[in-house]
């Protein structure tokens, strides 16, 4: 148990050292976003194969959809390349992306209590709240330091930010489940796959620029 604790807090030192690089290197941030979509997409097929089983045609649909949902989303990514404001913003969302599953581990692991669902057992009430609380926090420290916007837009933004990432990632452990998978693949070790890592990123970060657009049109 000791030894997969450390595991997950090396990788994740690791992974949050790339996010650094990522940011101030443009070809260290187009390699690695290349990577990371391409690698979610083969495990994904995979996990497809197994919940879907002989219905190739489903198989395609499904895969066909999804690889034009990550093709889009890499889409966002690359635009950030040479605009440092949005950059800024897609990071900021990032980060409330990753409070939000910090907040539901540590809250979750603390408080405990009754589950949130059956999709996925692991999952508490109280991580569910601690993912809200801490993504609103992050949210409002941050947008605050940067932009210097109002605090309940920026609480609304964690908020928002915070139930995409959750439904996000029950979204895929259903998936998982009807695959009877723990995870969807085991490159990122104490971690599983990629896509366990960026299944509520996946809904998180274009729900979060959504907001933020219409903050700005209507602003």
């Amino acid at each position: 148990m000791k030894s997969e604790i450390y595991k997950r807090i090396n990788t994740g030192l690791i992974l949050f050292f790339l996010l650094i690089l990522m940011f101030v290197s443009k070809t260290i941030y187009l390699f690695f976003s290349i990577c990371i979509f391409s690698l979610s997409f083969i495990e994904f097929t995979k996990l497809s194969k197994l919940f879907l089983k002989k219905k190739k045609f489903k198989q395609f649909i499904i895969n066909s959809t999804f690889a034009t949902y990550m093709f889009l989303f890499l889409l966002i990514f690359i635009y950030g390349l040479n605009d440092i404001h949005f950059k800024i913003i897609l990071f900021i969302i990032l980060l409330i992306c990753i409070s939000s599953d910090i907040g539901g581990i540590l809250f979750g692991k603390i408080f405990k209590g009754p589950k949130l669902t059956k999709i996925s057992p692991n999952k508490t009430i109280s991580g569910s709240l601690g993912s809200f609380i801490f993504s609103m926090l992050t949210s409002s420290i941050l947008l605050d330091y940067v932009f210097n916007t109002e605090l309940l837009n920026n609480i609304l933004l964690g908020f928002f930010v915070s139930l995409s990432v959750q439904l996000g990632d029950l979204f895929f452990s259903f998936l998982k489940r009807k695959a009877s998978l723990k995870n969807t693949g085991n490159i990122l070790p104490g971690h599983g796959g990629i896509l366990d890592r960026i299944d509520g990123i996946l809904l998180g970060i274009p729900i979060g620029l959504v907001y933020i657009l219409i903050l700005v049109f209507t602003g």
